[in-house]
C-alpha cells in the first residue's frame, strides 16, 4: 500500500511544475539549459569527492553522493535565474506588473498597489520601507505617471514631511527603471528610517488612505504575486 504524500509537499511539487510550464513558453531550451547545468555540477562534485580520502565502494558512494549534490544546485540556481527573467519578459508592459515585481521584497517592507491612478490605467504603487516612501509609477504615458507621481507625493508631504519620498517610474524610457532591475533600485535607495519610526509612518499613511475614501478599482487585469515564483526561485 503506497503512502499518500504530503499536501505540503505535493503544494510545493505542483508549484515547481507550474513555474517550470510558465517559464517553458517564453525560454523553449530551459530542459536543455538544466540538463547542462546538472551534467557539469554533476561532473564538477564526482571529481571533487573522489579525491577526497577513502577507497572502493565507500570512496565511489561519496563521490556519486557528491555529483548528485552538485549537479541539483547547480540546476537549480540555473532554473530560477532562468524562471526569473522569464517571468519579467511576460510580465513586462502588462497593467500591474510593477505591483507584482514589488511584491518580491521581502519582510521589512509594506506594498500598497494602486494607491492612485488614471482612467487610462496610469498607475501609482507604494512601498514603505528602509528608505521612506517609495512610490512607483507605472503606465502608458510617462508624463502622465510623472504627473500623477507629483500628486500622489504631495498627498503623503502632508502627513509624512519629514520622511524621504522617491519617486520611481518603471519602464524603459529615459530616467525610467526597467522592470527587472526594480525590485534592487528600490532596495539601493537607502536606509532612512528604522522600525519604530516604520510603525508611526504606517499609522500616518493609514490616515491619509482613509481619507481618500472608496476608490473605484481600475480596469485591466489583477496583478499576480511573484512571492510563491521567488520561493522556486530559490530553490526552497
Amino acid at each position: 500500500m503506497s503512502t499518500p504524500v504530503e499536501p505540503e509537499k505535493m503544494k510545493r511539487r505542483q508549484q515547481v511544475v507550474a513555474t517550470y510550464r510558465m517559464a517553458k513558453k517564453d525560454d523553449r531550451f530551459l530542459g536543455l539549459w538544466l540538463l547542462g547545468a546538472f551534467l557539469v555540477g554533476a561532473a564538477l562534485g564526482y571529481g571533487l569527492f573522489w579525491v577526497l580520502p577513502g577507497s572502493g565502494a565507500i570512496g565511489l558512494a561519496m563521490s556519486i553522493v557528491g555529483a548528485l549534490m552538485f549537479g541539483i544546485m547547480a540546476a537549480t540556481i540555473i532554473f530560477g535565474r532562468r524562471a526569473q527573467a522569464s517571468a519579467y519578459r511576460q510580465m513586462d508592459g502588462r497593467p500591474g506588473s510593477a505591483a507584482s515585481a514589488l511584491g518580491m521584497l521581502r519582510r521589512g517592507w509594506k506594498l500598497d498597489s494602486a494607491v492612485g491612478f488614471t482612467k487610462q490605467q496610469d498607475v501609482v504603487h507604494r512601498v514603505v520601507g528602509p528608505p521612506g516612501i517609495v512610490l512607483v509609477g507605472e503606465g502608458t504615458s510617462s508624463s502622465r505617471v510623472r504627473q500623477l507621481l507629483t500628486t500622489e507625493r504631495r498627498k503623503h508631504e502632508r502627513v509624512a514631511s519629514e520622511v524621504p519620498i522617491h519617486e520611481v517610474v518603471c519602464g524603459h524610457g529615459d530616467g525610467e527603471v526597467p522592470l527587472p532591475r526594480l525590485v534592487k533600485h528600490v532596495t539601493k535607495l537607502g536606509k532612512n528610517i528604522k522600525g519604530a519610526e516604520m510603525t508611526d509612518l504606517l499609522y500616518r499613511i493609514k490616515a491619509l488612505d482613509a481619507q481618500r475614501g472608496s476608490m473605484p478599482i481600475p480596469k485591466g487585469p489583477v496583478p499576480t504575486s511573484m512571492k510563491g515564483q521567488r520561493g522556486n526561485m530559490r530553490g526552497r
